[in-house]
């Protein structure tokens, strides 16, 4: 049987190699030109906990981790009877023999520890493990070692060494799986693009949106699942007019990134929905000064403490209204690790654009998905710059109801950046007269924004599919099915919630319904889109996991049935 499409699951505790075998999976797969997605979910301690990683290989590009498991790799007992039950009809399970003994008819055992050891190399269980999975679907050896050679050699005296024991630990791990006598499967030959790739994940690839679109100053504190942008910016924020620390609290790194960007720098952190909460007070400011800022905010389980390790699509009123009083955030959220890249270049473009503060919004489930995506043409991304003063003195800063050209610290047109209600000098002020026309000035500038940048599909049905942010690959291929069922629904997505494209929101007026399915209790899109006059209803899901596609299609067909027989009624 030809095999298009191949999903494994590997489980156990964490610091037994989960989820380096599954990026290690990937990473060979995607080298010889298959496409490949993970999803890596773990408890929040240090060193521990119930952990499981998702691999999905395959011949065409992926929008989802997959719904059926046709590989369980456990390393544990507890993961063995945590996840058995996720594994397809045919499937097979590969257990641990080095921990504990099954006797289920769809297993066998693989003593990783020991057959590691036995290379000489301690640190190979994982290549055993993959030299297994590779031998269920045929995949040749030849891919392998060149994953292997590409990965270790790095011009160590020892790479030799390192190279030699990890292939053979591959070749252990196919002698134990052919001699098990079960197969999968061939899985079809690569179809490689024919263009350049990346293998990213999500965090990386704002990062690397952001230093693209000239980020010059990044100040963060570590929160799950946001740590990995402030070690990527230490590492790499670096050189003349750069600069990247860790401060003491998320209070601390938005006071200095209102510092930064007041000063003409510009400027971003990144947290999760605690920081953002945190943030309230300096997002206010930003706001009301009109100071240039973006804050990145990767979304988790919550609220409080709640899921930090999880994901979850529950922060959006929390961002779209950050602060107190009359304030409305830019809000960009991107759906898919190469959006992310994409996402961060324009959200420094518009904190640039319309000076003010911008939230950019991921999810645990992005955070740390590892993917193949198309090596962005540099050429092809615009990178803006505010537009500052360059006149004489006297100037007045917040003259009118329109953007001006921001003055710098150190050259003319000096201004007071006040938080209270200002003059257009930026003097405090109380008149009626006053607070009415910078009101509409700090809300009118949101029409800078406005792009037409969305997608649609099939947009002659009267019901219409909306996702946004990470959901947007589960829901696609959800859609993607039930139109291959004859199912005449529409599809529309835009990773620019606020504010929306005003076509794509007019479009979504006309719809008898627009379905949303979000990763939260309260339906906070859908919630959002009636407020913009859109007849919406959410499909709800919060258990800190992503969407399952054959969920989504059952559900939206049943949602479907009931608008239908309202029609009737």
């Amino acid at each position: 049987m030809l095999m298009n499409d191949f999903v494994v699951r590997f489980a156990g505790e964490g610091g037994q190699g989960v989820v380096t075998s599954a990026e290690g999976l990937a990473q060979a797969s995607t080298q010889v030109g298959y496409h490949a997605l993970t999803y890596a979910t773990f408890p929040s301690q240090i060193l521990g906990g119930p952990t499981w990683t998702q691999a999905r290989i395959c011949t065409e590009p992926i929008l989802s981790s997959g719904d059926q498991v046709d590989v369980l790799v456990a390393f544990n007992e507890e993961a063995y009877e945590t996840h058995a039950e996720e594994v397809r009809e045919g499937g097979v399970i590969i257990y641990n023999a080095d921990d504990f003994t099954m006797t289920d008819p769809r297993s066998f055992g693989l003593a990783v520890d020991t057959l590691a050891r036995s290379t000489g190399n301690n640190r190979a269980a994982n290549m055993v493990v993959i030299g297994a999975l590779a031998q269920l679907v045929h995949m040749p050896q030849e891919y392998l070692e060149d994953f292997v050679e590409a990965r270790f050699r790095r011009g160590r005296d020892n790479d030799d060494e390192i190279i030699s024991s990890n292939i053979e630990a591959m070749h252990l791990g196919r002698q134990n799986a052919a001699e098990s006598g079960f197969v999968l499967g061939d899985l079809a030959p690569p179809n490689p693009p024919d263009y350049q790739q990346l293998m990213l994940k999500g965090n990386e690839a704002i990062a690397l949106g952001a230093t693209h679109a000239g980020v010059q100053f990044y100040a963060g504190y570590p929160i799950s699942p946001a740590t990995t942008i402030l070690l990527w910016m230490e590492r790499n924020l670096v050189g003349e007019g750069k600069f990247a620390y860790q401060v003491s609290s998320e209070i601390e790194a938005i006071t200095a990134i209102l510092g930064a960007g007041y000063a003409g720098k510009k400027a971003m952190t990144a947290t999760a929905g605690p920081g953002v909460s945190l943030m309230s007070e300096g997002l206010g400011l930003a706001w009301m000064a009109e100071i240039p800022l973006v804050v990145v905010d990767v979304q988790r389980g919550g609220p409080a403490t709640g899921l930090p390790t999880k994901t979850e699509q529950s922060d959006l009123m929390g961002c779209l209204f950050p602060a107190h009083g009359d304030v409305r955030m830019p809000i960009i959220a991107p759906g898919s690790v190469e959006e992310c890249f994409f996402g961060a270049v324009h959200a420094i473009n518009w904190a640039e654009r319309y000076q003010g503060p911008v939230i950019l919004m991921s999810e645990m489930s992005m955070a740390e998905r590892v993917q193949n995506i198309r090596k962005p043409d540099l050429s092809k991304v615009p990178v803006e710059d505010r537009l500052t003063y360059e006149g004489g003195n006297g100037y007045h800063r917040y003259s009118g109801n329109e953007l001006s050209p921001m003055p710098l610290p150190g050259g003319p047109g000096a201004y007071v950046a006040n938080g209270s209600e200002h003059d257009e000098m930026g003097d405090t002020t109380h008149l009626p007269s006053r607070h009415i026309q910078m009101t509409e000035r700090r809300f009118g500038k949101l029409k800078l924004l406005e792009e037409e940048n969305y997608e649609s599909d099939n947009t002659g049905a009267s019901i219409a599919l909306m996702p946004w942010g990470g959901s947007k690959g589960p829901v696609r291929e959800a859609y993607d099915a039930l139109r291959e069922e004859g199912v005449d629904i529409a599809w529309y997505y835009t990773m620019f919630l606020h504010p929306i494209p005003p076509k794509l929101r007019d479009e979504l007026r006309a719809k008898e319904l627009v379905i949303v399915p979000e990763l939260n209790y309260q339906g906070q899109w859908a919630n959002i889109l009636r407020f913009h006059r859109v007849a919406s209803t959410p499909i709800t899901q919060y258990t800190g996991l992503p969407f399952k596609v054959s969920d989504l299609v059952s559900k939206v067909k049943e949602i479907m049935a009931e608008q239908k027989e309202e029609a009737r009624a």
